[in-house]
């Protein structure tokens, strides 16, 4: 069954992640909200990470689970930016790929079945 998670980018120019190469690039919400569905939707991000650990080889590949079904809506609120997203992922892996895509400069705001 599919999770809805409710997430606010309180100051979009800082959700930045601590490597430029796997942090968001955008900044209004449907650049947000595409390069989320893609991180969860395709291995990409998580391969491009994987490949800057110490020793790749030893990374669990569970984490780099994907759901090509995901949704994710992103809405301009007037300083922050709101995120949507629907996905059958399991909530640690959302919050992994949430913290190379933005660091610290995220927000959980609610948590629902979709």
């Amino acid at each position: 069954m599919p999770t809805r998670y409710y997430i606010r980018l309180p100051d979009p120019a800082m959700a930045r992640g601590g490597d430029a190469d796997l942090s968001f690039h955008s900044q209004g919400a449907d650049g947000f909200a595409d390069e989320l569905q893609q991180a969860l939707r395709t291995s990409t991000l998580f391969e491009r990470w994987s490949a800057k650990q110490s020793d790749p080889d030893d990374v669990d590949p569970a984490l780099g689970a994907t759901d090509p079904g995901a949704q994710v809506l992103g809405h301009q609120n007037d300083l922050h930016v709101e995120l949507e997203v629907v996905t059958h992922l399991p909530s640690a892996l959302l919050r992994q790929r949430m913290a190379l895509l933005a660091g610290h400069g995220w927000q959980l705001r609610d948590v629902a079945a979709a």
